[in-house]
């Protein structure tokens, strides 16, 4: 295989790519612009209020968080810092050990999501689902699944499943 001479993209595999390629920078983008404007929260913050809401008792280590919103253990640390000093998020020692830290979504924080939620799904639909054929979403989920490898098999959103607001049950007082 090292001798191999590549192999060119054909025209289709030329277009599908730099058509992806815009679309991974200005999809994000975009659905960031919008949530600020509306809401006054960033993507960023709505994806760390969204994993907690997902979690057990509203609650996850930060390493957890961090590689559930694909972001570095510092990026969300500055994250929910920021959610702390809106009293959506409060940072707590992790149960199992007691070293590590966990980030716990407060009744506040889950009414910040919920208000923010119509916001980001009218901007999902807007700029995202209305150019996939709804035939061709199960296909596109799928590849797209297996490039970034999928959401952990805890998510609360599957491809055939419903994902309205959040609204789990009440973060237990004890570990």
């Amino acid at each position: 295989m090292e001798n191999e001479a590549p192999v060119p993209l054909d025209p289709a595999e030329e277009a599908f790519v730099r058509a992806f390629g815009r679309a991974i920078l200005t999809v994000p983008r975009v659905f960031d612009a919008e949530l600020l404007r509306e809401q006054g929260i960033s993507l960023s913050e709505y994806t760390v209020l969204r994993h907690l809401s997902e979690a057990p008792d509203r609650r996850l280590r930060m390493t957890e968080l961090a590689a559930r919103c694909t972001l570095s253990l510092s990026g969300v640390s500055r994250i929910v810092s920021r959610l702390e000093g809106t009293a959506a998020v409060e940072r707590v020692r992790a149960c199992d050990d007691g070293r590590g830290w966990s980030a716990v979504l407060t009744d506040a924080g889950l009414t910040r999501l919920e208000t923010a939620w119509p916001t980001h799904l009218a901007s999902v639909r807007r700029h995202l689902l209305a150019h996939v054929a709804p035939e061709h979403l199960r296909t596109f989920a799928e590849a797209v699944g297996r490039f970034a490898g999928g959401e952990p098999p805890d998510s609360a959103c599957a491809v055939d499943g419903p994902c309205g607001p959040p609204g789990y049950d009440e973060p237990s007082s004890a570990c």
